[in-house]
């Protein structure tokens, strides 16, 4: 089962754009709080880049303002690189199936 989710606040607006097969998409920058405290008691947050598909997209894009609250579930996906001394790096992203408006 490949699941993620992820409530935080959009800190950089999504642009919407189009592939050359005429599909939209978007990708959007939100933070996320962590659940536990660091040793000088602050919470840190996470900063994930999230892809938006199709109407998903332009719906996020219509609606999301800096500082809006998002539930966001989705999947994860990897791609694989090599390099010329041949090491393999894995780039893990995000993909939105359903983004929910918790705050506007």
């Amino acid at each position: 089962m490949n699941q993620c989710l992820l409530v935080g606040k959009v800190i950089e607006l999504p642009v919407l754009s189009e592939t050359r097969t005429g599909h939209k998409v978007a990708q959007i920058l939100i933070e996320v709080e962590r659940s536990f405290m660091n040793a000088d008691g602050i919470y840190e947050k996470d900063i994930f880049k999230v892809d938006l598909w199709r109407s998903l997209a332009e719906q996020t894009c219509a609606i999301a303002k800096v500082g809006s609250l998002l539930g966001i579930k989705g999947r994860f996906t990897s791609v694989k690189n090599a390099s010329e001394n041949n090491t393999v790096n894995y780039n893990i992203g995000i993909i939105a199936e359903k983004v929910s408006f918790l705050q506007i």
